[in-house]
């Protein structure tokens, strides 16, 4: 179990405070004016710590129930400003859509593409099929560096299609959505931490989890945090 110091209802504020954030698009401010409105006082920096202490640990309870990704891989970019700065959003998803993983990297390079795959090699469990890119050559290289430090590499088929990349480019756009109500993220480590559990978030709506066994069918979305914190 997730240790929570206090009663059962700071455990709850937490899972709300947590769960709103990662959800909705809101930033820090707002959700302390929200817990306001609830008769609960909390500064907008509290609601930010408990969502750096939190994300990880609710991020590690989900990832035990993930399903596993598709063997094609859609790859693309996409740019998150941090401290008036921007970087870089690695992301894939598979030809349903869904996430196969995310990175974020201050560099557009070629380790920091090489970072990505090897990453979500390590999510998935094994190589793609297909890996579909756009024309940018340093992610051609990093994916074909890649694909050599592994005996199957070969048989992945590296290609480049903007037509098919269309759609890691139309599911970026939910994570864009989440991240603009943010008012500037300010440190690269908690601007992180908090896409973490925006894509956690998207994986759920998704339905990236196999919760079967927890019977939350027709349950409320709190119950069925409960349910996967508690398992």
């Amino acid at each position: 179990m997730i240790e929570f110091k206090g009663s059962h209802f700071e455990r709850e504020v937490i899972l709300w405070g947590v769960r709103w954030y990662v959800a909705y698009p809101i930033s820090y401010r707002q959700l302390e004016e929200m817990m306001a409105e609830r008769g609960l006082s909390l500064s907008h920096t509290t609601v930010m710590r408990r969502i750096q202490r939190y994300v990880p640990e609710f991020e590690k309870r989900w990832n035990r129930f993930a399903r596993q990704a598709g063997g094609s891989w859609r790859v693309d970019e996409t740019y998150v400003k941090i401290k008036g700065r921007w970087t870089y959003l690695y992301r894939a998803v598979d030809k349903a859509g869904k996430t196969v993983d995310f990175l974020l990297r201050a560099k557009r390079d070629v380790a920091a593409a090489k970072a990505f795959f090897r990453r979500a090699f390590k999510t998935q469990g094994r190589l793609p099929r297909k890996i579909t890119l756009d024309g940018y050559q340093a992610s051609h290289r990093a994916a074909q560096e890649f694909l050599n430090e592994h005996q199957r590499g070969t048989r992945t088929k590296i290609r480049s299609s903007k037509y098919l990349n269309n759609l890691i480019e139309q599911d970026h756009r939910a994570i864009k959505l989440r991240l603009g109500p943010t008012l500037g993220l300010k440190r690269f480590r908690s601007a992180s931490i908090a896409i973490a559990g925006i894509e956690l978030m998207h994986r759920i709506r998704k339905s990236q989890f196999k919760l079967g066994k927890l019977r939350v069918n027709g349950k409320t979305a709190p119950q069925i945090w409960n349910a996967v914190l508690a398992a």
